[in-house]
């Protein structure tokens, strides 16, 4: 594979498989002095991996990372108090697949001449051939998106000690859609439900809470812990408090579903996509995701536009449509409908609108930054469907699948965060190299 690595001054490697050993990110220019931790990362991960909530699969994985480079160990003279920060060199998180059984392995084996309507399996079967990893969907399964989580925890991190946030939400399940959104109150709401996450993830408070695994651990000792957690994930999963809506509303103000700040719209949303699973089929949605604080003139014309890298986002599994702003919808405008005028208020420059999704000609205007990604239906559903066997090429019959998603909504959210993190840091250390030399050429002009 040639398209398993994302950015060219921040960069990410990406590899592994839904049931290979283990899936792994390699990050490389990493600032160094950044504090990190496994727990931060999974606190990332445990919002997009199946929960156990009606709109989840029942695949197990706990999604537990473990960081074997890019950190120091100890400090690097006394008391320096740089244990378990970044150090400039490559950071590599491993995450295990724990959650493999014989019998699940098995089932893919007896289907896998019949690929899925809708996944990647033909194709991959035609591009790789028999040797192609098909068992779970190997590197085309949702999980691979873990890989993004953890990188992009580490640019999240980076981002906000530069001003930059990114906060998410469902605007659309099933063909349900919320209202109106204040995203200045959506980044608390945000905050809200992934504490409310954390709270009720019982790997989290197991593993972390229990400081089962800590990062003065070595690498061997973390192994041992996550075999005995390899044991344990039926017990652990057992000892999930139960999730009441009104308990969670009344602690946290969000819904214990979907991060959606319109209650009633997520209730719906939920409603709607149980209607559909009892049928025996799956539902997409529409992400909506808001960068607030990045610079203006952020972005690299003309093959490196802001819009166009996050656009990049499509390759998220899934994702079958990306839009800034306004998007499709400009279509529909006249031009002085669609722009966004400027007025001068107090020494600051206010915009009317936001048609643009914050970005014109590729560049950082300073508003908030508006993307929505729309994503198909689960592609793995309960009703039976023709395709064909991909050793003969004849046409036979898919069995149906009951271990599926009813959604992949929900848990694409995270991952599209992740994503846009680090589109928006590989960029941030070009404007930042930029800014800081054409600062140094306007210094020399004035001598």
């Amino acid at each position: 594979m040639f398209g398993c690595h994302l950015g060219k001054l921040f960069q990410v490697t990406v590899s592994g498989g839904s049931y290979q050993e283990a899936l792994s990110a390699v990050v490389h220019g990493v600032t160094p002095g950044i504090a990190v931790t496994e727990q931060d990362i999974y606190g990332d991960l445990l919002l997009r991996k199946p929960g156990a909530d009606e709109l989840s699969s029942p695949r197990k994985e706990p999604d537990l990372p473990v960081i074997i480079t890019g950190l120091n160990v100890a400090d690097t003279v006394p008391g320096a108090g740089n244990t378990n920060h970044t150090n400039g060199t490559p950071l590599t998180i491993v995450i295990p697949n724990l959650d493999r059984h014989d019998i699940h392995i098995q089932q893919y084996q007896d289907t896998n001449r019949t690929p899925r309507p809708g996944h990647a399996s033909y194709a991959s079967f035609q591009k790789y051939g028999p040797s192609d990893d098909a068992i779970g969907a190997g590197f085309f399964s949702g999980r691979y998106s873990a890989t993004i989580v953890a990188a992009g925890c580490i640019a999240k991190s980076i981002l906000q000690t530069c001003g930059i946030r990114i906060a998410s939400f469902v605007r659309e399940i099933a063909g349900v859609r919320c209202g109106d959104i204040d995203y200045a109150a959506l980044m608390h709401h945000s905050e809200n439900y992934r504490r409310m996450r954390r709270d009720y993830d019982p790997f989290y408070q197991e593993i972390y809470v229990k400081q089962r695994i800590t990062m003065g651990m070595r690498f061997l000792q973390k192994a041992a812990v996550l075999a005995e957690v390899e044991a344990e994930i039926d017990a652990i999963r057992q000892r999930a408090p139960k999730m009441v809506k009104e308990a969670i509303l009344d602690t946290y103000g969000v819904h214990p579903v979907v991060l959606c700040p319109d209650i009633e719209a997520a209730d719906a949303m939920v409603d709607a996509c149980t209607t559909i699973y009892e049928e025996g089929d799956t539902a997409g949605g529409l992400i909506e995701l808001v960068i607030q604080g990045a610079p203006v003139g952020l972005g690299e014309p003309v093959f490196e536009k802001l819009d166009g890298e996050l656009a990049r986002m499509m390759g998220i599994g899934a994702v079958k449509g990306v839009e800034i702003g306004a998007g499709f919808g400009v279509k529909d405008m006249t031009g002085y409908e669609c722009n966004d005028r400027m007025r001068g208020e107090n020494g600051a420059v206010v915009f009317d609108s936001n048609n643009a999704g914050g970005i014109t000609g590729g560049l950082a205007t300073g508003q908030d930054i508006i993307v929505r990604l729309a994503v198909k239906p689960t592609p793995t559903i309960d009703k039976k469907q023709h395709t064909i066997d991909k050793y003969t090429l004849q046409t036979t019959e898919l069995s149906a699948i009951t271990r599926r998603d009813p959604t992949i909504t929900n848990r694409i959210w995270p991952v599209a965060e992740a994503y846009a993190a680090i589109v928006l840091l590989d960029q941030l250390t070009a404007h930042y190299g930029y800014q800081s030399l054409r600062a140094i050429v306007d210094k020399s002009n004035q001598r």
